[in-house]
C-alpha cells in the first residue's frame, strides 16, 4: 500500500479569516494571523520564517514576529541548530485535553474497542466539521502495521466512506461539501456534484458507505452513521488493505451497524 506523507491534507482547505474577524479590528486580525501560522504546520513538520511568510503572503518581519509570539506561549518551538520552527508542546497539551473532554468519544470508546477486537482492522470514529470529517478516535489494527498513525485526522468528506455516510444522513454535511467543491485526491475520488449525489444516495439507500482507493492507494473503508434524533452526528468505520476489506463488506456492515446503535443509545438516542 502506497501512502504519500502529505496526502492526508492535500485537498483539505485551510480555514480562513471571516469578514467578522476583519471588522472587529487589528487585534483580532493579529489573532487570526497567529492561527494561520499554526495551520501551516498541518502539512509540514518544520518550517522556516521564509516559508511562513510566503504561505501567508506577509513580510518576513511579520512572520518572525508572529512566530516569536507563539514561541513565547509554547504553541511553537524553534530548533536552534536548524533555525526551523515546529509545533510546541503546549499544542499537544491542549489537544490531549480536547480529546479527553470529548464526551461523544468517551461514550463510543468501549464499543470501538470491541469492533477493533472483532475485526483486527483499524477502527475510526469521525464527526463532521464543515465539508470535512475529523477522526476523533483511531484504534490501529492489531497486526502491528501502523497505516495511519502518523497521518492527520481530517479529510475532505468526498474522499471517505465516513464522509459519504455522514452526508447521506446529515444535510448540512452534504451541502457544505457541495459548496466547497470536489478537488481530486486519487483517480477514484468523487470529482463532480453529480457523482457526489450518486454516492450519497447509494449510502442513504444501503445504510452504509464504502471507499476503495479514494483516500489512499490500495486501501478501503466501510462506514455506518451514528444517528441521534434522525441526524448523523458521527460515523464508525473500519479501514485496511482493499484485498482484506472489500471481500468482507457483507460481514463488516452488520457488526458496524450494531456498534453504531450502541453508541447512539449511549449518547441518548
Amino acid at each position: 500500500m502506497t501512502i504519500a506523507d502529505d496526502a492526508w491534507c492535500a485537498t483539505t482547505p485551510r480555514k480562513r479569516a471571516t469578514d467578522t474577524d476583519v471588522t472587529l479590528g487589528s487585534g483580532l486580525k493579529s489573532v487570526g494571523s497567529a492561527l494561520d501560522v499554526l495551520e501551516c504546520f498541518a502539512t509540514d513538520g518544520e518550517l522556516g520564517v521564509s516559508d511562513i511568510a510566503r504561505r501567508l503572503g506577509v513580510a518576513k518581519s511579520t512572520a518572525h514576529r508572529l512566530l516569536q509570539t507563539l514561541v513565547s506561549r509554547g504553541f511553537v518551538e524553534q530548533d536552534h541548530s536548524s533555525g526551523l520552527y515546529r509545533l510546541g508542546i503546549h499544542i499537544y497539551e491542549l489537544g490531549q485535553l480536547a480529546q479527553a473532554r470529548n464526551e461523544l468519544r468517551h461514550a463510543a470508546l468501549p464499543t470501538l474497542r470491541g469492533v477493533a477486537r472483532s475485526t483486527g482492522l483499524t477502527v475510526n470514529f469521525s464527526v463532521p466539521e464543515g465539508p470535512d470529517v475529523v477522526f476523533v478516535e483511531r484504534l490501529e489494527n492489531t497486526d502491528g502495521v501502523r497505516i495511519l498513525g502518523h497521518f492527520g485526522r481530517r479529510l475532505p468528506a468526498h474522499c471517505t466512506s465516513s464522509g459519504k455516510v455522514l452526508a447521506a444522513f446529515n444535510e448540512s454535511v452534504y451541502q457544505a461539501r457541495v459548496a466547497a467543491g470536489f478537488p481530486p485526491r486519487l483517480s477514484n475520488t468523487v470529482r463532480t456534484a453529480a457523482d457526489w449525489e450518486a454516492v450519497v444516495q447509494k449510502a442513504r439507500s444501503q445504510g452504509y458507505a464504502e471507499s476503495h482507493g479514494e483516500s489512499f492507494d490500495g486501501a478501503s473503508s466501510v462506514a455506518v452513521p451514528v444517528i441521534v434524533r434522525k441526524v448523523a452526528i458521527a460515523s464508525v468505520s473500519v479501514f485496511g488493505p482493499t484485498l482484506q476489506v472489500q471481500p468482507a463488506v457483507g460481514q463488516l456492515v452488520p457488526l458496524l451497524t450494531a456498534a453504531s446503535r450502541r453508541i447512539a443509545k449511549a449518547v441518548g438516542n
